[in-house]
């Protein structure tokens, strides 16, 4: 990871890249087996923008200490139409709730889109900005996410302990390992 528009984050669930121009938030990802670089190269309209950065990372650590429930660093309009749309149906599910897939693709008002919806959760490429962790399965099940499913479950439980005013989860084992060099 060697270009400098990208920032290395330490969170709770593991390190985060995230990549910000003057337009706002790029990528926002979880550093394990991505290939951040190409993807920076392809979302990147301008240079970096050292201001937006630290807002992002602001705002990620007073998500993660319980004191932020709605981000509001700008997010450009990126990705297809369709994306978009469940880009921000995502951003509409309320902090420590979640929504199925059939219920996600009502929101964007294609009911039989669930198939759809779910490809556009995996294209988000800023995790927990655009909270795709809030979608789980129509039995209730965790489904995929980029992060795994214990990250998935962490974040879940960090919202709804922080909404209850009660203490947060434990850091995940695998992130707290990721620290120790």
């Amino acid at each position: 990871m060697s270009d400098p528009r990208i920032k290395r984050m330490a969170t709770p669930v593991g390190d985060l890249i995230i990549a910000a121009d003057a337009t706002g938030v790029r990528l926002c990802e979880f550093s394990e087996g991505r290939q951040v670089d190409q993807k920076v190269e392809k979302l990147m309209a301008g240079p970096s923008d050292d201001a937006m950065l630290d807002r992002v990372r602001d705002e990620l650590i007073a998500y993660f200490a319980g004191e932020l429930t709605e981000f509001t660093v700008p997010l450009p309009a990126l990705g297809t139409p369709f994306q978009q749309a469940a880009w921000e149906a995502l951003i509409k599910i309320p902090y420590g709730a979640t929504r199925s897939y059939g219920q996600q693709a009502v929101a964007v008002g294609n009911a039989n889109a669930v198939r759809a919806v779910a490809r556009a959760n995996g294209s988000n490429f800023r995790a927990i900005i655009i909270p795709c962790h809030r979608v789980i399965g129509a039995n209730g099940t965790l489904t995929g996410f980029g992060g795994g499913l214990p990250c998935k479950q962490w974040l879940l439980d960090h919202e709804l302990a922080a909404a209850s005013g009660h203490l947060f989860p434990p850091v995940l084992a695998s992130a707290s390992a990721s620290r120790v060099a």
